[in-house]
C-alpha cells in the first residue's frame, strides 16, 4: 500500500504550472522506518537527482546524525518527506517558500503508512509551523525549546551553509541538540 502511495506522490502534478522546472516530487519512505526527516523543499541539485538531500545541505545533516550516506538511504531506516516534494524556484533571498498543496495532499496518507516513526526531525520554520503546536514565535526559540517535543519531534534549523552565521551564534544546538539526536538515531538504525 505505501509503494502504491508512494508511486501516486512520485506522479502528482497537482501545482506542475507554477514550478519553473517542472514536477518532480522527491520523497523516501519505508513501512519499516523507524526515524522521519521533514525539511522545506528539494533545491535544483535535489530536482536533478531525484535524491533526497544531495546536497552540501545533506552533508550537513548527515554529520549531524552521525551517518553515511548507505544508512542514510536506507528508507527501511530512515524516512525523508519534505514539506513541499518539488522545487518552488528561487526566490530574492533563496528558494522559495514550499508549495502550500503538499503537506496537506499527502503528509497524513505517508504518516499512516509509517507505523514504525519514534523520532521526527522538523528542519526549519515550514515543517514547524505545520507540525508543533504553542511553539514560539521565532525558529531560534523553538530549537531552544526542543526537549518540550522531544523525542517524538525535534525542531531543527537549516543545515545550509547559509545558516553558518546561526550555528556560530548558537553554539548551544550542536553541543546539546546534535548530540542528543546522534545519540538517539545511533541507537535506533
Amino acid at each position: 500500500m505505501l509503494e502504491q502511495l508512494l508511486n501516486e506522490i512520485r506522479q502528482c502534478r497537482l501545482c506542475e504550472s507554477a514550478l519553473p522546472l517542472g514536477a518532480n516530487p522527491v520523497i523516501q519512505a519505508h513501512k519499516d522506518a523507524r526515524i522521519l526527516i521533514i525539511g522545506q523543499a528539494p533545491g535544483t541539485r535535489v530536482h536533478k537527482s531525484s535524491i533526497p538531500w544531495d546536497d552540501p545541505s545533506g552533508d550537513r545533516l548527515r554529520t549531524w546524525l552521525g551517518l553515511d550516506k548507505e544508512a542514510f538511504y536506507n528508507a527501511q531506516k530512515i524516512a525523508i518527506m519534505p514539506m513541499g516534494l518539488c522545487y518552488p524556484g528561487k526566490g530574492q533571498s533563496g528558494d522559495l517558500p514550499p508549495r502550500k498543496e503538499c503537506a496537506p495532499r499527502w503528509h497524513q496518507a505517508v504518516l499512516e503508512q509509517l507505523p514504525n516513526i519514534e523520532m521526527t526531525l522538523l528542519i526549519g520554520q515550514y515543517a514547524q509551523n505545520y507540525y508543533l503546536n504553542d511553539k514560539p514565535k521565532t525558529l531560534t526559540e523553538t530549537v531552544k525549546n526542543w526537549q518540550q517535543w522531544a523525542p517524538d519531534y525535534i525542531p531543527m534549523p537549516h543545515p545550509s551553509p547559509r545558516n553558518t552565521l546561526w550555528l556560530k551564534k548558537n553554539p548551544w544546538f550542536e553541543k546539546e541538540v546534535v548530540t542528543y539526536i546522534r545519540e538517539y538515531v545511533q541507537q535506533k538504525i
